[in-house]
């Protein structure tokens, strides 16, 4: 990659997160649900039940979106496609407008607006969720989705520029749709969810990383964080979510975990740190928690994009 290339990247990266720090997610016509709807499109025709038609699926639909982000980038625009891109890919801002509104409902006592949210945030079953289980479960997505939806997509774009985010996007959609162990998808959406896994590892990781760091920015412990990570993620279902979830509940000194009921089944999660259960006070540290580590991502995501591709200069 060429320097100017590497240049265009960065400064396309801080552009789109800065868009997605104001804006936040088009309200309509939003390119995330239009893809949706394509790969809903295409399953109708390409669904069986086996692994193979899942594989095929998915691939199907990702070359296509690497294709457009290797075109994207290699026009005299790439900066603004770069921009346009990690924009569309980013979903912090509305991630913690969602979290601030669930907190206002409980606050207010508001039961059934709050149910109303929560599939906005998470695909559990609201209904047989009461104050307690929806604080829970909205802050463990605004912790998990902290690193799928703001970590994970700044990531890619530095190290794999408009391809990579649309690539990542792409497949984390794809694990949304179909990569749950309901009885259509146990099969079907095995290569959707192993591939999600995949690209969100290190993204994972980063985000502890970075939980740690800005822990004390809203009156967290950095210790905490890491002790938790290192303690209680591997118990975790999921070897990412578990990561993030766990960083955010050893930062806030409360504890994640237990009865999880989504649509098609129960799971009994392990519990993640030593602190109570969370309340509403804590969903909203949650979210300053997840600005601050979108922030960081993003200064991350910039500074390592504008290093690739330098020339080293040879000692004299």
């Amino acid at each position: 990659m060429l320097p100017a290339t590497s240049q265009a990247r960065a400064a396309g990266i801080a552009a789109g997160a800065l868009a997605d720090a104001l804006l936040g997610d088009p309200r309509r016509g939003h390119p995330v649900a239009l893809f949706g709807s394509a790969a809903a499109a295409l399953e109708r025709a390409t669904y069986a039940d086996s692994r193979r038609s899942g594989i095929m699926h998915v691939g199907t639909l990702l070359t296509g979106l690497a294709a457009l982000g290797v075109a994207g980038e290699r026009g005299p625009l790439r900066a603004l496609v770069t921009a346009s891109t990690v924009f569309v890919a980013l979903g912090g801002t509305s991630l913690a407008r969602t979290g601030t509104r669930m907190a206002d409902h409980l606050e207010a006592g508001d039961i059934d607006a709050a149910r109303a949210l929560l599939p906005s945030l998470c695909g559990r079953d609201p209904s047989v969720l009461d104050e307690a289980g929806l604080t829970r479960a909205a802050l463990e997505s605004v912790a998990e989705n902290t690193s799928d939806a703001t970590v994970a997509p700044l990531v890619w774009a530095a190290a794999a520029g408009t391809a990579g985010a649309l690539v990542y996007r792409g497949a984390n959609t794809l694990d949304a749709m179909i990569g749950h162990r309901s009885p259509r998808y146990q099969r079907f959406g095995w290569a959707a969810a192993r591939f999600d896994d995949m690209l969100n590892y290190v993204p994972a990781r980063l985000t502890g990383l970075l939980v740690a760091v800005c822990a004390p920015l809203v009156g967290g412990s950095a210790v905490g964080a890491l002790r938790a990570w290192r303690r209680d993620a591997r118990r975790h279902p999921s070897p990412n979510a578990g990561v993030a979830e766990a960083a955010f509940a050893g930062a806030l000194g409360i504890r994640l975990g237990g009865p999880t009921q989504y649509a098609y089944q129960l799971e009994i999660r392990p519990t993640l740190g030593d602190g109570p259960p969370p309340g509403t006070r804590d969903l909203r540290r949650a979210v300053r928690l997840s600005r601050a580590v979108q922030v960081a991502a993003a200064a991350v995501a910039v500074s390592v994009a504008g290093r690739t591709g330098r020339r080293v200069s040879p000692r004299r």
